[in-house]
């Protein structure tokens, strides 16, 4: 392969070089079995050495990854290559940090765990209202920006984990380097990842983005979205149709792909050499794609809010929400979280089926009928959960 993976010419702000647009994750290296942590080395070094030999610079990995193999791995793997052929992140797992000698003692760790001097990229992980806490202990902060003022980290930011409101107020607490989150077509507005991009946008921050095929989902899809890809271009993997969507956004530096397979590296590589954003016609395309599978799979709700407010309080638009999101990730314990994290009086379970919502419904959607359904559907996952 005589081109390689796409790299943005024009410098980011506080980033001195870019590295390849598209980034390798260390989350889901190929495992020896499928329920247990321990990596295939010999197959995944192949897959990295691929990488690499396409042009990939940019290697994310964590503490807790492969539950904290995933580190020495990389370290031994890339030690091979000369320390200016790549970048490499790592994270600071704040849900571990109670004191400042924690945070000390950690970065020592995984500078030894990954044999290098310095990290390029590194991330305090998963922010959200209650990880941030972690990083007000007096003199943890002061630590990470002392590290990167000894040049043992050249970036410092942050991977995100809530909702846009906590971002705004995160991302002006530190002047950070850089901000890492979830996004992709899906998530564009199901998550509201619009808002944070655009928040990191107006801050003047570049943006990394983690799940753009969203844990694979945006690979599978369903029958009427693969038709819709393939009749525009029968040559593109489903998944490379994602991955161009995150990479087109023009303030993404870096695209992560958590790959797991020999076959996704050849494909991401495909998709990323000599790499051109998505024009209207094929943005249009996802469009309609995006469309089939949330009809096929999702309530069609788009928290108007014309069926509010609900006579008996049931917060409809939210409960829409929450099943959905069931709906597409089929994480039954957040479900039951999220469903009694909203207010009991809220609750789908207070619906009267009185049907006051339903001449308000833009989508004709049977509110009560599906509230009945949200209602049985969480006694039913809470009850499995239980008896476990």
């Amino acid at each position: 392969m005589t081109s390689k993976v796409f790299a943005k010419e024009t410098p980011f702000q506080g980033i001195e070089q870019n590295p390849s647009l598209l980034g390798f994750g260390c989350m889901r290296f190929p495992t020896l079995s499928p329920d247990k942590p321990d990596i295939d080395e010999v197959l995944a070094e192949k897959m990295i050495d691929e990488a690499m030999a396409g042009g990939v610079t940019y290697f994310d990995t964590a503490y807790i990854y492969h539950r904290g193999m995933s580190e020495t791995f990389i370290g031994k793997v890339l030690k091979k290559y000369p320390r200016d052929a790549f970048f490499l992140a790592t994270k600071m797992p704040g849900w571990l940090v109670k004191s400042l000698e924690d945070v000390q003692r950690i970065f020592a760790e995984q500078l030894r765990k990954c044999q290098v001097d310095y990290f390029d990229y590194y991330l305090c992980h998963a922010l959200g209202t209650e990880n941030y806490q972690a990083y007000k202990i007096p003199g943890v902060m002061d630590f990470l920006w002392e590290m990167k003022a000894q040049g043992k980290i050249r970036h410092l930011g942050f991977s995100f984990h809530d909702a846009p409101e906590v971002l705004d107020e995160i991302i002006v607490d530190q002047p950070w380097d850089f901000v890492q989150i979830q996004m992709n077509y899906l998530d564009w507005k199901f998550q509201n990842a619009q808002k944070q991009y655009q928040t990191i946008e107006k801050a003047g921050i570049p943006c990394i983005v983690m799940e753009p095929v969203r844990g694979g989902l945006l690979a599978t899809l369903c029958e009427e979205s693969r038709d819709i890809f393939l009749h525009a271009d029968p040559h593109a993997s489903i998944a490379s149709w994602a991955i161009r969507y995150a990479a087109s956004k023009p303030n993404v530096i870096v695209v992560l792909s958590g790959m797991s397979t020999e076959a996704q590296v050849l494909d991401n590589l495909r998709t990323m050499t000599d790499f051109h954003p998505l024009s209207p016609a094929e943005q249009r395309v996802i469009e309609r794609a995006l469309q089939a599978f949330l009809a096929k799979t999702a309530i069609p709700c788009t928290a108007c809010r014309y069926c509010m407010p609900c006579p008996h309080g049931v917060d409809i638009p939210q409960m829409f929400r929450v099943v959905n999101s069931y709906y597409l990730s089929k994480w039954k314990r957040s479900f039951v979280e999220e469903m009694e994290e909203t207010e009991a009086g809220k609750r789908s379970d207070h619906c009267v089926a009185c049907g006051e919502c339903l001449s308000h419904c833009p989508q004709k959607i049977a509110i009560p009928d599906r509230m009945k359904e949200i209602t049985a559907l969480y006694r039913q996952i809470k009850t499995e959960l239980e008896t476990k």
